[in-house]
């Protein structure tokens, strides 16, 4: 998908998430700054664990939040950017070798022929994945067989025969160019579903990100990028984890626990209703234990009771704890298991960064150093001009970082995307040039 010119028109980002639905307009100042224009955001409904599993409701979710930010923005979007999620997101970095034409430099073609053979080796790497993943590596979504769509190719560098750290080997001349890939898929049957609700809203997508990479560009700054570092998004009904290293994306992936476990669970174990056991996990939750706790006494709401009449029933502060603390051990201890099996865990160094909704519960912070044995912090998307104070938090992370992307056209891969029909015109204005220089040599004798 191609990206489209940014300089009069909105920018639609909408964040489809399991706990949310998130829609920001933006559009560029004459300076060139990107300034929000409209922000609408409402419960999400017809997702979990990152999956459409109500078609029509989550249509009604996605157009209310649209209509929203473009009555906030006062203006009317056709298309937008859009976030993919879900245990089907597959990232692999791959390395592609092909044959440069004897005597010829390095075209546009052959970059392209490089780039396509890398992308092939991915679809078929993705397709083993998912056909492998079983219950708890892939979640609901992983199927046998499962047909993937590559959504990002980005080049981390090109060699042409072992030299390395080439950035653009057009006119080179060599045996052998090669490329290192770091690319990302997802399964096509429920990429295809979130397309389909998208379509019956009457919004086209302009461009799809992998959610990871949307927070990491949120969050994480520049010189963060370079020397490495790992943003880990807590949301919902998923936990998603990128790594980005020398400026470039390395990792991406998510693991099928978020916030909203941990909300079920209060509401089972308390038989509170959710709605209740939200309230109680955000304004009482933590995962550090506190000697005052066993005596901090907190009335709960019980299935079947009215919300005003609670009935006198209270519990101690610290089985609160003793029930969120579990299922945060247990998110990062998937996110760990990760890292290790795709040896990604000390592949950018010690830095990391938590965002998202569920990362503002009391002592996850120190958890999370705990557990990954890393520098933590958190943090909170860097600031967009425009952007209301109630949509700025952790839990905006994805849909903030999507207008990121809108604007740094450096991000995904390099001089390959930003050029096309006129590149191969440069091969042919190049070809005319030489057969121009052998007719003078032929006049010359």
């Amino acid at each position: 998908m191609a990206r489209p010119s940014r300089k009069n028109e909105p920018i639609a980002a909408l964040d489809v998430g399991s706990a949310k639905i998130a829609c920001f307009i933006a559009k560029m100042d004459d300076d060139q700054v990107l300034r929000v224009l409209g922000a609408g955001h409402n419960r999400s409904q017809g997702v979990r664990g990152g999956q459409v599993v109500d078609m029509a409701a989550l249509q009604s979710a996605i157009n209310e939040a649209v209509s929203n930010a473009e009555k906030m923005a006062g203006v009317r979007v056709k298309d937008l950017m859009l976030n993919i999620s879900g245990p089907t997101l597959l990232s692999r970095n791959m390395e592609a070798e092909v044959a440069i034409p004897h005597n010829h430099p390095v075209r546009m073609s052959d970059v392209r022929r490089v780039l396509d053979q890398g992308s092939q080796l991915h679809l078929h790497a993705a397709q083993a994945a998912h056909h492998g993943r079983g219950p708890g590596q892939g979640g609901p979504g992983a199927h046998h067989g499962a047909e993937s769509e590559v959504i990002h190719r980005w080049s981390n560098g090109y060699t042409i025969d072992g030299s390395d750290r080439i950035i653009d080997p057009r006119g080179m001349y060599g045996d052998r160019l090669g490329v290192r890939l770091h690319m990302v898929s997802v399964a096509l049957g429920p990429l295809r579903n979130l397309r389909t609700v998208l379509e019956h809203c009457q919004l086209d997508i302009s461009e799809q990100v992998a959610s990871p990479h949307a927070a990491a560009l949120a969050c994480a700054i520049d010189d963060e990028k370079e020397m490495g570092v790992t943003v880990i998004d807590m949301g919902g009904g998923t936990t998603s984890v990128s790594i980005f290293m020398d400026g470039h994306p390395l990792f991406a992936d998510c693991v099928p626990v978020g916030g909203h476990h941990v909300t079920s669970d209060l509401s089972k174990v308390l038989s509170t209703p959710l709605a209740a056991a939200e309230r109680l996990k955000t304004v009482w939750g933590s995962v550090l234990p506190s000697p005052r706790d066993a005596n901090e006494m907190l009335r709960i709401q019980l299935v079947g009771e009215d919300e005003e009449e609670t009935g006198g029933h209270e519990i101690p502060r610290s089985k609160l704890v003793n029930i969120i603390r579990p299922r945060l051990e247990e998110t990062f201890e998937l996110v760990r298991a990760r890292l290790a099996d795709t040896r990604m865990l000390h592949a950018a160094g010690r830095r990391v960064i938590l965002t998202g909704g569920a990362s503002q519960l009391q002592g996850v912070r120190e958890m999370a150093e705990l557990i990954l044995d890393k520098q933590v912090r958190l943090g909170r998307p860097r600031r967009l001009k425009g952007l209301p104070e109630a949509v700025s938090g952790p839990a905006f992370a994805t849909c903030a970082g999507l207008l990121r992307w809108a604007t740094q056209d450096h991000v995904e891969l390099g001089f390959e995307h930003r050029e096309n029909d006129g590149d191969d015109e440069a091969d042919r204005s190049t070809s005319t040039l030489v057969r121009v220089g052998h007719w003078i040599k032929e006049l010359l004798g």
